[in-house]
């Protein structure tokens, strides 16, 4: 099996990038007319920053909104808008799920994408790939591209005016490359581009994870004092770069797939994808029984920046049974990630392995150690 190693063409990070969109984008020889596929906040934002620096690139632009969710109609919808716009590029600004559909159009459309995050809450940016869930928010299916994105823009500016939530979801999602890294590698298992790892990609996940433990809590106290410092740019890189390309390059495992499965429990919509993941990580470790020092190390950093460790805190307190059996059912599907791991899993072992990780993750935090949270209008939610 040949190696094979993917990347954006392109990754430009730091305070006011989104000044320079325009002209990174001509020197990579990408014309317009643009479709801009962007959330709400992107465009309360960024409007202004956008008409100048398309402006400044002699490029018209058109706006998408966003409608919430990466679903097929969504895509289609965006498919037609930019017909309609002559769009010769579509440029994604947002939260993963904008950014996922912004790529799926650009494929439906053979046309180069840029992605332009402008929260940190997952690693999906960099990548060829994108989740597309199904109209009551359940995962449906992975969507693999033929190229990574031309550009890949991150303005962290604007990331450090974000909420501190999505960061620490981004945390989440890029606490897992290590571990799933490391079992694709070591079981010489296909990547996500269907070929083996490199030691490259290894080393970025390593050190993505190394990153994540030293510079994470200073990076939410970046977030709260809303101005962007050395940590967050490190701590952007490591959740958008270095786990970008760690996954995509190494391959994932138990942690996503059983992500896939929570997202079937109603309870867990409202919780975001790296937290899903960050629990889905915990089970992971239970199901390869890890050592309780590689636990209790991802235990103590999950609960220092307020990631979920428990059941309650991803939405489904006191679960049946029944609702576990259904998730690791989804977990567990033909062709999920979940057959990545080196031991033949069943949704019996997935199960124990989910029951495993709230017991420990409970008495982790009844030892005294206190996570982060952020009240809503109606909930505490772990941020």
């Amino acid at each position: 099996m040949l190696k094979v190693f993917c990347a954006p063409s392109r990754y430009t990070q730091g305070p006011y990038a989104t000044r320079q969109l325009g002209p990174e984008m001509r020197k990579l020889g990408v014309k317009g007319p643009v479709l801009l596929v962007a959330g709400r906040s992107a465009i309360r934002l960024l409007s202004q920053t956008w008409a100048d620096t398309f402006a400044d690139a002699d490029m018209l632009h058109r706006v998408f909104a966003f409608g919430g969710e990466c679903t097929a109609a969504e895509i289609r919808r965006g498919s037609q808008a930019a017909r309609d716009a002559a769009a010769r590029v579509i440029v994604g600004a947002g939260g993963g799920k904008v950014l996922d559909t912004a790529r799926a159009i650009a494929s439906d459309l053979l046309l180069p994408v840029i992605n332009c995050p402008t929260i940190a809450s997952s690693d999906a940016p960099c990548s060829a790939l994108s989740v597309v869930y199904t109209e009551a928010g359940a995962f449906q299916e992975y969507r693999i591209y033929g190229r990574n994105p031309d550009l890949v823009l991150v303005d962290t500016a604007v990331i450090a005016q974000s909420p501190v939530r999505p960061l620490v979801a981004g945390m989440g999602d890029a606490l897992a490359t290590w571990f799933e890294a490391k079992v694709c590698a070591d079981g010489g298992v296909k990547n996500m581009r269907g070929g083996a790892s490199t030691r490259s990609a290894l080393a970025l996940a390593e050190l993505c994870y190394k990153t994540l433990l030293a510079d994470g809590v200073a990076a939410i106290e970046a977030l709260q004092s809303r101005e962007p410092n050395d940590a967050l740019e490190r701590l952007v890189e490591a959740n958008t770069l270095l786990s970008g390309l760690g996954f995509e390059s190494s391959g994932l495992a138990a942690a996503h797939a059983i992500h896939n499965g929570l997202t079937t429990a109603p309870g867990a919509h409202s919780y975001m994808h790296g937290e899903k993941v960050a629990f889905g990580l915990l089970a992971q470790l239970m199901l390869e029984s890890q050592p309780s020092s590689v636990v209790q190390e991802v235990l103590a950093f999950s609960r220092s920046v307020g990631l979920p460790t428990t059941f309650d805190e991803v939405g489904i307190a006191s679960p049946s049974q029944e609702l576990l059996a259904t998730i690791a059912a989804r977990a567990t599907a033909p062709g999920e990630t979940i057959h990545n791991e080196p031991m033949p899993v069943t949704p019996k072992t997935v199960v124990e392995a989910m029951r495993a990780a709230d017991a420990a993750g409970a008495a982790f935090r009844g030892s005294g150690h206190v996570a982060r949270t952020e009240k809503s209008n109606t909930h505490a939610h772990v941020v």
